[in-house]
């Protein structure tokens, strides 16, 4: 019955994700190249909120824990588990007050209306997989733009999205590359479960009623041993899932 109703409600959850990119795209547009970079900003965290709100019609809730209090006037990289595409709007909204960007795969960067713009003018950096050099290069920028700009990088350590919700191994060496490039830097571990409930059928039709959770670690600073370091949050982050049982 579910998948049946699914059918039913995912080209509606289609046409208004599709209108709200249509929408926000010349606003992104108008807001940076007339305003500035605040602005934009501005635009970009509305432009999530509405994306949360969409997968309302899926059924979707969203509940972010943090019970710690994270200072906006250090820089801050946040590191999560990957899931599912839907964790991006969450993350950008909650964080918001801390400028997150993202390290993404090169071919988000152009065709998405909205989210395409964001990612090339927002501080966001593209990475091409198959070219490590270049991926290493532009992560290096972002730790160096975090630490100078006090705000934060977003990192999925696992690489590809977990498929199951069963988390994969880190992959050490973008976080090493952004924790060296960013040394007065605080990481936030993120626990995600759920959001790859959406995705069990496919693209289409999108799963029901997925219960997504954020939950945030205590920020750890960032030291010397880069690796016992990411030892740990790697623990912490696998600690919080559960979403695969």
């Amino acid at each position: 019955m579910e998948k049946i109703i699914s059918y039913i409600l995912t080209p509606v959850f289609y046409i208004v994700f599709g209108i709200i990119l249509l929408v926000f795209h010349p606003l992104q547009w108008a807001c940076f190249s007339i305003f500035g970079y605040q602005t934009h900003k501005s635009c970009v965290s509305l432009f999530n909120w509405c994306l949360i709100r969409s997968n309302h019609i899926l059924g979707t809730t969203y509940k972010f824990n943090n019970p710690h209090k994270i200072p906006t006037d250090k820089p801050l990289i946040v590191v999560s588990n990957h899931q599912s595409m839907f964790e991006i709007s969450p993350l950008s909204w909650w964080f918001r007050k801390h400028h997150p960007k993202f390290v993404s795969k090169k071919e988000l960067g152009k065709g998405i209306p909205s989210v395409s713009f964001n990612l090339r003018k927002g501080g966001s950096v593209l990475i091409d997989r198959k070219d490590s050099k270049q991926a290493l290069i532009e992560i290096r920028k972002l730790g160096k733009y975090i630490e100078e700009h006090k705000r934060s990088a977003v990192i999925f350590p696992e690489g590809t999205r977990s498929r199951t919700g069963v988390p994969k191994d880190f992959q050490r060496t973008g976080l090493k590359i952004l924790m060296k490039n960013a040394p007065s830097a605080l990481i936030v571990p993120v626990s995600i479960n759920n959001s790859w409930k959406l995705l069990k059928y496919g693209k289409f039709p999108y799963g029901l009623g997925s219960r997504m959770t954020f939950d945030v670690h205590k920020p750890i600073e960032v030291n010397s041993d880069l690796d016992s370091l990411i030892d740990t949050i790697e623990l912490q982050v696998k600690s919080g899932i559960n979403s695969f049982k």
